[in-house]
């Protein structure tokens, strides 16, 4: 199993170029089955997940082009599969995203749960209640969702809880769909709105993008367009966190800088100089930063794929600092690795108490997911020593080389084969 080997304690100093974010890219790609003729996806990353993607929509026989410059060409005209199997959606809960495009446009889908998921336990019930409200004949058993519907018809769908996937799946069904279909409570993060500027740009009418509430006419047909995905909020957080621990000058081109306000208020906060342009942010740090307190809420509140990655910065910053996670539970698992590197973490709940140390000393630790991953990274960036991470398939889920671009910026880090 492949690891990372990172010796801590030098600055990060350069420019990086950031990816095109991958919870846009999934159901972009996944809107591609709705279009007649084909899609060119752009500014794709070069992930584990998309690899999954691009295998699930292979297996159904959709036509898949790679060319060069991060662009995926891919053709529905082919399709002759409408199920997405287990081998596949087990490793990544966003193949659910298939099942409203497959239903609305064919009429048919047959999406394995995805692993570890019973149907009412998590937000994929909302998917479910949502078709069958529009019309589709949905049943479960043998582990698959099983729908079908001749064509769907628009309805007024109040979101329980406000889901990404689930108003994206829905968004997509509703876009062919006979009639109007309103989403009540849907997500409002970026990559929700991402979608449906590519919907839109397909020929699917839209109301309320970036609100709440959404409003859509559904159409007869979309078409296949050119769409450029939009650059990962989460990985230029991830970046910029490291630099406020490191300290030194860090740029991230081909960023945008609106889409993580809250967390470039709180890295200014502890103490970090911010300046930005249309397309990038540069990061100055002198000094040891300042404790901070956040608490994790939907967009436009704190996002908790950045929790992790600012536990890391509290356990070597000046004070105490206040994690609190709102979203999802279980979610400090990191914090317990980050102890055995000397971290004073205090666990009370959906409550982390960090009392900053003056330095963390390198351990073997291991990653159980993706921003867990990502934190113990940043961690051992300042460790005295050299740290290990094991199980980083976990971070090459979500963060595309990213050893080569923190080596890029002066760290000292390496990736050891299996």
């Amino acid at each position: 199993m492949e690891r990372l080997l990172i010796r801590g304690g030098r600055p990060l100093e350069g420019e990086i170029r950031i990816s095109g974010a991958k919870n846009a890219a999934l159901p972009v790609m996944a809107a591609t089955l709705l279009a007649d003729g084909p899609m060119t996806v752009g500014n794709i990353p070069h992930l584990h997940d998309i690899t999954t993607t691009m295998e699930l929509l292979g297996r159904m026989g959709v036509g898949l082009t790679v060319h060069e410059r991060m662009q995926v060409e891919v053709d529905a005209s082919t399709i002759e599969s409408f199920r997405a199997p287990y081998e596949l959606v087990k490793t990544m809960r966003a193949s659910i995203l298939v099942l409203g495009p497959l239903l609305a446009r064919f009429g048919r889908a047959e999406v394995s749960l995805p692993g570890g998921c019973a149907i009412g336990s998590r937000p994929v019930n909302l998917h479910v209640d949502g078709l069958r409200a529009m019309g589709a004949e949905i049943v479960i058993e043998d582990g698959y969702i099983k729908g079908r519907a001749k064509r769907l018809r628009g309805a007024r769908l109040r979101m329980d809880v406000s889901t990404v996937t689930g108003t994206e799946n829905l968004m997509m069904a509703a876009a062919l769909a006979e009639g109007t279909t309103i989403i009540e409570n849907a997500a409002q993060e970026p990559e929700v709105a991402d979608l449906a500027h590519c919907l839109m740009r397909m020929g699917a009418y839209l109301e309320g993008v970036g609100t709440s509430t959404l409003v859509i006419e559904g159409v007869e047909r979309l078409n296949g367009i050119e769409y450029q995905v939009l650059p990962d909020r989460i990985e230029t957080g991830t970046y910029l966190t490291a630099a406020a621990m490191c300290g030194g000058r860090v740029k991230l081109k081909d960023t945008h800088p609106g889409l993580l306000e809250a967390v470039i208020g709180k890295l200014r906060e502890c103490g970090a100089a911010i300046d930005t342009g249309e397309d990038w942010i540069e990061l100055t740090m002198v000094g040891r930063p300042r404790a901070v307190d956040i608490d994790t809420a939907p967009y436009p509140g704190f996002p908790t794929d950045m929790q992790a990655q600012f536990c890391a910065l509290d356990a070597i910053s000046d004070g105490t600092g206040k994690v609190v996670e709102n979203v999802f539970e279980n979610r400090f698992m990191h914090c317990l690795e980050m102890q055995r590197m000397g971290a004073d973490i205090h666990i009370d709940g959906h409550t982390a108490h960090i009392r900053g140390v003056d330095r963390l000393t390198a351990a073997p630790v291991m990653a159980t997911d993706l921003r867990a991953s990502a934190s113990l990274v940043l961690a051992g960036l300042v460790a005295d020593g050299e740290t290990r991470v094991d199980r980083i398939y976990h971070i090459d889920r979500g963060y595309e080389c990213i050893e080569e671009k923190l080596a890029q910026l002066g760290a000292d880090i390496r990736r050891l084969p299996e």
